[in-house]
This record gives C-alpha cells, sequence and structure tokens, in this order.
C-alpha cells in the first residue's frame, strides 16, 4: 500500500511542477492580498480533480483493460501536445 502511495505522491507532484495549474496559481497568489485562500481553493481543486480521477478509473478498469487506458491516455498526452504545438489549445 505504501509503495502506491509514494508512487503515486511523485508521479502527480512531478507532473504538476511547471504546469499551467502550477503557472495561474502563482499568477493568482501574486495578485491576492493573502496567498492562504488561493492555496486553499488551490488545494481543494486538485484534490477534487484527483478524487473523480480515481473515481473513473474504478470504474473504467471493471470494463476496458488496463492496457487499453494507457494506450488512449498516451494518444491523448500526444494529441494534446501537437495541439499545444500548433497553437489550437
Amino acid at each position: 500500500m505504501w509503495k502506491i502511495i509514494f508512487t503515486t505522491f511523485w508521479v502527480v507532484f512531478l507532473a504538476e511542477l511547471g504546469d499551467k495549474t502550477q503557472l495561474s496559481t502563482m499568477l493568482l497568489a501574486s495578485k491576492s492580498k493573502s496567498s492562504l485562500p488561493v492555496f486553499m481553493g488551490a488545494a481543494s481543486a486538485l484534490v477534487l480533480s484527483s478524487l473523480i480521477g480515481v473515481i473513473c478509473g474504478d470504474i473504467l478498469h471493471k470494463y476496458i483493460p488496463a492496457q487499453y487506458i494507457q494506450i488512449g491516455a498516451g494518444i491523448s498526452f500526444i494529441l494534446i501536445g501537437i495541439l499545444l504545438l500548433i497553437g489550437k489549445c
């Protein structure tokens, strides 16, 4: 169990570093008089989006093999990357 917790922590932590969410949060904190509400809002949003991801993953794996989910996620990341490169995202 601890291995899954630590692996998930590091995967999510590293994925979130320097992404649009972190940059947006930095911008909001720099414009706010108090950074605590920004932190609370951002932390709550990350917890909720993680909860939705876990619930969806739990449901999906009952109907779709994990290998297909992994392939679909990889294709999605590639498509998003292409859209970002051509300025459509």
